[in-house]
């Protein structure tokens, strides 16, 4: 898939998903939504802990579950309630590099959006190949 106009129902789900964030420490609450090539849905929230590193980005959620609903995905929306949109952190995009480049990454804001594939936004991400030499 090559980059577009984030669909609005895509949009929609990652902003109804932020709303599921549980962040009480830093009030930073991000939504995700992976888009499946039949066109369904699944989103994910950010989840804190109070011991920090144990949290889990909104994107890391999102993703493995599509994949666990049978999904093929081909997008993913990110937000938070930044007025700039936001991008997948550095582990993200490690993590979400592991199944293609080309996964389209639309960053959500409230006047725009920034749309990019993983492969732009990690060019030269550690993959399988990296293991065998």
């Amino acid at each position: 898939m090559t980059p577009t106009q984030c669909p609005p129902d895509l949009k929609q789900a990652a902003l109804n998903a932020r709303d599921l964030s549980y962040s009480p420490y830093s009030k930073f609450r991000v939504g995700a939504a992976v888009l499946g090539e039949d066109g369904r849905i699944a989103v994910g929230a950010n989840v804190e802990n109070a011991s920090y590193p144990a949290g889990i980005c909104a994107e890391r959620v999102a993703y493995p579950r599509a994949l666990m609903e049978g999904l093929k995905p081909v997008a993913i929306a990110v937000t938070s309630d930044n007025h700039d949109p936001i991008s997948p952190c550095g582990v993200c995009r490690q993590f979400l590099s592991e199944f293609g480049s080309d996964l389209v990454v639309h960053m959500v804001g409230k006047e725009r959006v920034v749309t990019a594939t993983i492969g732009e936004l990690l060019p030269m991400g550690f993959g399988s190949k990296e293991l065998t030499g």
